[in-house]
């Protein structure tokens, strides 16, 4: 048992540093864009890949807890809490991509990458917060 427990916190600790360097690689991408349609022809790509390293970090972090006997702590709890929030910021990024953003209109992808940025760098921050939280 306690060969599964350390397996799935090291799974569990190498999906959240390959999801920093997702939004990370996000960040830098959406930085370095100057076209809509490319970016979210881009975007589509790498979405899933966020998507699936939050589900692995949340499946893992069941597995470590079912090993724990489901023992609820504060730092569980956070932990939850922050992975909802980051599905949810995801959403919001993909969504305000897909219906607010006029592709005719002059200054749209400005207006969006201002979003995005709030949207990553809140991502991002949470995830080095927890990190940094879970290692001392």
């Amino acid at each position: 048992m306690e060969a599964l427990y350390n397996f799935g916190l090291e799974i569990h600790t190498v999906g959240v540093l390959v999801l920093m360097g997702v939004v990370t690689f996000n960040i830098l991408m959406l930085a370095l864009s100057k076209n809509i349609i490319v970016y979210a022809r881009r975007m589509r790509i790498v979405m899933p890949i966020s998507a699936s390293f939050i589900a692995l970090i949340l499946f893992t972090g069941a597995i470590i807890m079912a090993a724990k006997h489901l023992h609820f702590t504060f730092a569980n709890i956070v932990m939850i809490v922050a992975g909802v929030v980051m599905i949810i910021l995801e959403a919001k990024r993909y969504k305000t991509l897909k219906r607010r953003t006029n592709i005719e209109e002059e200054n749209a992808f400005e207006g969006y990458k201002s979003k995005a940025y709030r949207f990553l760098g809140i991502e991002m921050g949470m995830l080095v917060v927890i990190s940094v939280w879970m290692m001392l």
